[in-house]
């Protein structure tokens, strides 16, 4: 019965999805062209551009909030010399970046298009913002409907920011537990799972106003490399290819989304060349995706300074080759006067033709008209930090990292924990400082002697520990340092991972790893724990939830949504816990708004500064 709220969630989200159309056919997501409207602006805009300055509608340039005014310079020169036709925004601040929007915007001839790469909110980049759990949390939950309104928030605060296009959802499968660069990023290593929450996500956004991206076509889930530092090997067959690595993409195709992200993998089933990225391949991105896909939204490459493909090619001659091979819009690319030039160089030589250009420039001013830009109007400042920090927003966030944590032991129905008054309780806290939240709220349910100790601690330290928790009768260990690099044994030391199973072996223990269930890879006699939970994250709210769960303040509905070391398979976890004590929360969980609250204290607080209110305490 697990499948039940997704199933009937993606059923009704299809049926009235606004980006599929009567008729059945695969939509994009982009400018109706049969809407009158649309096409006089399309054709208007257009018929003003010349050959060079359709040639930089195609180039996206990186730009940031967090750079100086040589930054600056450059970004406008671009824009208002190149007419370059888009932007994506990487690190910065969201009033910094509201301010360089407006900027860019004011100097461009066409409205510029905006992009980020927001795969889990707008902290993914910005400082003052909101992060979401990482899609492979989302991937242990069994209600879509979550990831739909979290596609839906993002989408209202990217908008409010001024940005048109999300690069996300990812739709890679994550087969591999040491893929160093997808890994937490992905729903899962099931495709169908993947397939259909990412078109919870992908919906949330689009029917929100924001284009969608599915990434990283034709599938990075399944390397052992990341693109940023050197070029994956897919070494697959195609059958296998069709039948996994495209599974997801076909299904977002099929479903509407408006944009495709081409990762930069050697493919050598797809593309005999040795060593030529999938991202340059015509046999990828144009015979593939356009032809057989029969995919007609923005085909995007993914960044042109990774040195997946960087390390192999020129940037202008790099840029050229993408727009060969078939993508429509060029990601942060390098020497752009350069490229365009050359472009346009090859065009009026007859190398290139010149319908190609004409047909991907009008998929980019369609996009624009799609987002609004043919009626731009400037980002307000006012209000703009607290428009994009509701909490509405940080309740929601709340919900899934609640519905994400996954039991897989309970023996004896240790959690929750009972019995307190029999219990003398030791907290070791992996990661001197990083587990306040957990500890802070176990405190709240009972008496517990914590114990710091550095990720990295040797041996001996380890032996003093283990002789310091000699009176205590049941230890809780809280992992605050997983990481996501499998390079890194995600975070793990064989000393801490002997510790943990001499630990487990002598006294009643319950690990909680706050990160990538495939740290439990690297530790030893997992039957041991007679609790072991896998929270996702280290964030505040899943330290509260995790440690509100062990006392019985919340129950566990989760499931993994990969396999681990095979004794945890896909799917696996426990419906554990049951709510015995207390549970604390927010005024949102029971429809109280928080805003009205946060007046009454103001008024509080104004009248004790005044002492108009003696005895009055918040």
């Amino acid at each position: 019965m697990r499948h039940t709220t997704l199933c009937a969630f993606l059923l009704f989200s299809i049926l009235t999805s606004s980006v599929l159309p009567v008729n059945g056919s695969i939509s994009s997501g982009l400018a109706n062209k049969s809407t009158e409207a649309a096409q006089t602006w399309v054709d208007s805009v257009m018929n003003s551009l010349t050959l060079r300055e359709k040639i930089a509608q195609l180039f996206m340039v990186a730009a940031y909030s967090n750079k100086d005014q040589n930054h600056i310079n450059e970004i406008s020169e671009l824009v208002k010399d190149e007419k370059i036709g888009g932007l994506c925004f990487f690190q910065g601040g969201p009033v910094r970046q509201a301010n360089l929007t407006n900027l860019y915007q004011s100097l461009a001839n066409v409205p510029l298009i905006i992009s980020m790469d927001a795969e889990w909110g707008l902290g993914m980049r910005l400082d003052s913002t909101l992060s979401y759990p990482r899609q492979m949390a989302l991937g242990a939950m069994d209600d879509s409907r979550l990831i739909y309104h979290m596609g839906a928030d993002i989408a209202n605060q990217l908008k409010r920011l001024g940005v048109h296009i999300n690069f996300a959802p990812v739709v890679d499968v994550n087969n591999n537990p040491a893929n160093p660069v997808i890994n937490t990023r992905s729903f899962g290593e099931n495709k169908e799972s993947v397939s259909q929450k990412g078109l919870a996500y992908m919906l949330g956004l689009q029917d929100n106003g924001v284009l969608a991206c599915a990434k990283h076509f034709p599938g990075h889930g399944d390397t052992d490399t990341d693109s940023h530092y050197d070029l994956p090997l897919l070494n697959h067959t195609s059958t296998r290819i069709d039948s996994l690595e495209l599974y997801p993409f076909r299904w977002l195709i099929q479903n509407g989304v408006a944009s495709v992200m081409v990762g930069h993998m050697e493919i050598p089933a797809l593309e005999p060349k040795v060593k030529l990225p999938s991202s340059l391949s015509e046999s990828i991105v144009n015979s593939m995706l356009t032809n057989d896909l029969g995919f007609n939204g923005l085909i995007i490459t993914d960044a042109l300074n990774m040195k997946g493909v960087s390390n192999f090619y020129k940037p202008v001659e790099l840029n050229y080759l993408a727009l060969k091979a078939g993508n429509d819009i060029i990601l942060f690319p390098s020497e752009v006067k350069k490229s365009i030039s050359k472009i346009e160089d090859e065009v009026n030589k007859g190398r290139f033709p010149i319908e190609e250009i004409e047909r991907r420039c009008r998929k980019v001013i369609e996009a624009k008209y799609s987002v609004g830009l043919n009626n731009y109007q400037p980002i307000s400042l006012k209000n703009l930090v607290e428009d994009i920090n509701q909490p509405s927003s940080r309740f929601l966030i709340r919900q899934i990292a609640e519905q994400a944590i996954t039991v897989l032991n309970n023996s004896e129905d240790i959690i929750p924990i009972k019995n307190l008054d029999t219990l003398s309780i030791a907290y070791i806290e992996i990661g001197d400082g990083q587990g306040t939240a957990f500890r802070e709220q176990m405190e709240m349910y009972a008496p517990i002697s914590t114990f710091s100790i550095y990720p990295n601690a040797n041996v001996d330290e380890l032996n003093d520990l283990l002789s310091s928790l000699s009176y205590y009768n049941l230890i809780i260990v809280g992992y605050h340092t997983i990481n996501s690099n499998p390079k890194r044994d995600f975070g793990v030391t064989p000393e801490m991972a002997t510790f943990l199973y001499q630990l487990s072996s002598s006294k009643n223990t319950i690990l909680n790893i706050f990160g990538t269930p495939y740290a439990l890879n690297k530790l030893f006699n997992h039957s041991y724990f007679r609790g072991l939970v896998v929270s996702f994250d280290n964030s505040t709210i899943s330290q509260n939830f995790t440690a509100q769960l062990l006392f019985g303040g919340m129950v566990s509905t989760g499931r993994l949504p990969v396999s681990v070391n095979g004794l945890y398979p896909i799917d696996n976890g426990i419906d554990a816990g049951s709510r015995i004590r207390l549970r604390y929360s927010v005024p949102d969980e029971l429809r109280i708004s928080s805003k009205i609250l946060a007046k009454v204290d103001s008024i509080a607080l104004d009248a004790i500064e005044r002492e108009a209110a003696p005895g009055m305490q918040i």
